[in-house]
């Protein structure tokens, strides 16, 4: 049986509606910018916190909104499935690739979805759904 992780993870979009894609040090996937909850926090504010920390940018909490969850197989470690929270907020700001992040690049969505280095949840669920259009979720 799979271990299972609990995460909080950001779609964030630029104006144009690119989606930024992050790397994480050591790794080859691309992924959406989040990581693990701490213990007994909130998953809106370890979406928050995970955003300053791994980009430096600090996104009023009204601006990050819900979007819904998924359960899948996690991108860069075997035999473990994520639980993700998954959230959205769009920005104009500078993006800056901070602690475990090694690149960061904005990308619009439906050539993201070309890509072989992207993570499942990318993949399978939030992606589709940017490329499907407005009023999806």
């Amino acid at each position: 049986m799979p271990k299972i992780l609990t995460i909080a993870a950001m779609r964030l979009l630029d104006p144009s509606g690119r989606i930024l894609l992050v790397r994480k040090r050591n790794t080859v996937m691309f992924m959406q910018p989040g990581g693990k909850l701490e213990v007994g926090e909130d998953p809106h504010d370890a979406v928050i916190r995970e955003i300053e920390e791994e980009l430096g940018l600090q996104l009023p909490p009204g601006q990050v909104h819900f979007l819904d969850q998924w359960r899948g197989p996690a991108a860069n470690e075997s035999n473990t499935d994520i639980h993700a929270y998954l959230y959205t907020a769009t920005t104009a700001l500078t993006p800056v690739a901070q602690a475990e992040i090694e690149e960061i690049l904005w990308q619009d969505p439906v050539a993201a979805l070309q890509r072989n280095d992207i993570a499942p949840l990318l993949r399978h669920h939030v992606l589709p759904q940017l490329v499907a259009g407005p009023g999806i979720q």
